[in-house]
């Protein structure tokens, strides 16, 4: 099992673009729980990112909002960001 940590910059954009709105704040913590158990569990789509981004990797929370991280170590994460499609990329 994977251990994630919040960043300060997530911890603003989920509070800014999800906390609250109850649908996607759902979605959220049930795609949370399946990147704890497979971060490359198909249902998230995870994928490496490339240009300025290279370093980071996204996942879907649905059709348009994505969460971008980075693996600290094989099993610890860190959630850097939080949006929409065109806002995190």
């Amino acid at each position: 099992m994977i251990k994630i940590t919040f960043s300060s910059s997530f911890k603003r954009a989920f509070k800014k673009k999800i906390k609250g709105k109850q649908n996607i704040e759902n979605k959220f913590w049930e795609k949370v729980d399946i990147f704890l158990k497979n971060p490359f569990d198909a249902q998230l789509r995870t994928h490496k990112l490339s240009g300025k981004l290279e370093e980071l990797w996204s996942f879907s929370i649905d059709y348009d909002v994505r969460v971008i991280f980075y693996f600290l170590e094989k099993d610890k994460a860190v959630f850097v960001d939080t949006g929409k499609h065109d806002e995190v990329y």
